[in-house]
């Protein structure tokens, strides 16, 4: 925020960008890139960071009232818990890592818990591989993981997208006991219909 607040009043150099937010050379230019790999920054013909087109998007959403991500796609998560019997999640990427905004928990006693704010690895899991463009997962329409990021979980992850863009995952999980070491043949489905539906609930 730092960053942006510095951005509204005018383009900058590297140098101003950190004196301005009183942060370090390094870790500017660090936030700057991850800022601008989301659109949230840019750059002009002169290579300076400016503030990026996504914003135009975002305010626009804002103005017109537009649901939040989390509650647009509550009721297909819902739908989708109850269809599996497993805890779903909704993942946005942030930088290197991914964030839960959204988990709803299975209602069985043996469960994968993920509260919200949860951040975590974006290489390790299937929502980090469909929020990372994996080609695999590009290819197939979702994601599966076994034990990647945990010992005994598993987990199928589908993009959701808004103008031909990932904003986020969604994704199914709990015990490889139950999920199997194939989860995706069980959940792929269910998975990718929950994510189309948050789409058009964000339309």
């Amino acid at each position: 925020m730092a960053i942006l607040d510095r951005l509204e009043t005018g383009p900058c150099l590297l140098a101003e960008l950190a004196s301005g937010t009183g942060l370090p050379r390094a870790t500017a230019h660090r936030l700057a890139v991850a800022l601008e790999t989301h659109g949230l920054v840019g750059r002009d013909g002169s290579g300076r960071f400016v503030l990026g087109q996504r914003l135009v998007g975002l305010g626009r959403a804002a103005s017109q009232g537009r649901r939040s991500l989390s509650e647009a796609a509550s009721p297909a998560l819902a739908l989708l818990r109850d269809r599996t019997g497993e805890s779903t999640q909704l993942y946005v990427a942030s930088g290197e890592h991914r964030v839960c905004v959204l988990s709803l928990e299975s209602p069985h006693s043996l469960r994968m818990i993920v509260p919200v704010g949860a951040v975590l690895p974006m290489a390790l899991g299937s929502a980090g591989h469909v929020l990372s463009g994996r080609p695999d997962a590009e290819r197939r329409g979702w994601a599966q993981s076994v034990e990647e990021r945990e010992r005994g979980v598993a987990s199928v992850s589908a993009p959701v997208r808004v103008d031909g863009r990932v904003v986020a995952a969604v994704s199914v999980s709990g015990p490889v006991e139950r999920t199997s070491r194939q989860p995706g043949r069980r959940y792929a489905e269910a998975v990718v219909a929950a994510a189309r539906e948050v789409e058009r609930a964000l339309q």
